[in-house]
């Protein structure tokens, strides 16, 4: 847990909670933060496994899992390519579009000159977004073309960028461990969008789980989320985001490979709904190293 990213404090908390989950179910564990020469604190590890809680750069792009499977420490999660690819929201897009999944248009915005042609081709409004980062850092809904370049401008400072076209509807998430779909939770905030204070410091944002839609609409669903497991690769555990617009349909945003798990996060919550209580919701997922059946990729 911890690692270096702009996500570090969230993965602190995750890995906090995850940890006394761990002792609370009876497994002999220890808590790591790595830091920044993190080769060396793995290599001397006295450990049968990882139960990977590093969320952003370092953690959730396969980083830590090539370190892990060279020194032959099985670890919760996906395997090196798929988490790689999952962490690049526009190559994750890329893939799901090939594969017949919806989801919504977008530009990448590498200068001045896409940020026009974003205005001409695409049009307002979007989401601008960092292509690697994660917990809604440095994402800006943008509905005036005044607002368009401050937002490109506040994204880069994480890295490349995108726009997404903006979906007029209602956020839904589907955590999943292994080919299994937990309970979809329905996300509804006062605030313009389920951004960082919504996700982890806000106490007015309304969870519904299960999400209240009927029978059909959740078999629905959890049939674009299992193609966009497959369409993917990953594996072991994780989360993918929706989007329903005002017409019902689902459109896919991006595909977590390593959520939170603070108590403010989803796929605890989603684990309740499935009658599994934090200590045996991270025994369900560790589970997973044992059989081996974590994706590689």
């Amino acid at each position: 847990m911890g690692g270096q990213s702009a996500e570090r404090e969230v993965s602190l908390n995750s890995g906090n909670a995850v940890y006394q989950a761990l002792l609370a179910a009876g497994v002999d564990a220890i808590s790591v933060d790595l830091e920044a020469h993190a080769f060396h604190q793995l290599a001397d590890l006295e450990v049968d496994r990882v139960f990977n809680v590093l969320h952003g750069r370092g953690g959730e792009d396969g980083t830590i899992r090539a370190v892990l499977d060279f020194l032959g420490i099985p670890s919760t999660g996906s395997g090196v390519s798929a988490a790689a690819l999952t962490m690049d929201k526009v190559l994750t897009k890329k893939v799901i579009r090939c594969s017949g999944i919806p989801t919504p248009d977008f530009i990448e915005l590498r200068n001045e000159a896409d940020c026009e042609r974003l205005l001409r081709d695409l049009g307002l409004p979007v989401f601008v977004k960092p292509v690697l980062e994660g917990s809604s850092i440095g994402m800006t809904p943008v509905h005036h073309e005044n607002e368009l370049f401050p937002a490109w401008e506040s994204a880069r400072r994480f890295g490349t960028v995108f726009a997404e076209q903006f979906i007029d509807g209602i956020e839904y998430t589907a955590g999943f461990i292994g080919a299994e779909v937990l309970p979809l939770i329905k996300l509804e905030t006062p605030r313009e969008f389920y951004d960082y204070e919504a996700k982890y410091l806000a106490d007015d944002t309304v969870y519904t789980c299960p999400s209240g839609l009927d029978d059909d609409s959740v078999a629905a669903i959890n049939e674009i989320v299992l193609d966009t497991i497959r369409a993917t690769g990953v594996g072991g555990w994780g989360r993918v985001d929706l989007m329903l617009d005002q017409q019902q349909r689902p459109w896919v945003i991006e595909v977590n490979t390593v959520p939170g798990m603070t108590d403010h996060s989803l796929i605890p919550m989603a684990g309740r709904a499935a009658g599994l209580e934090m200590p045996e919701l991270v025994v369900k997922i560790l589970e997973a190293t044992l059989a081996g059946d974590d994706n590689d990729g």
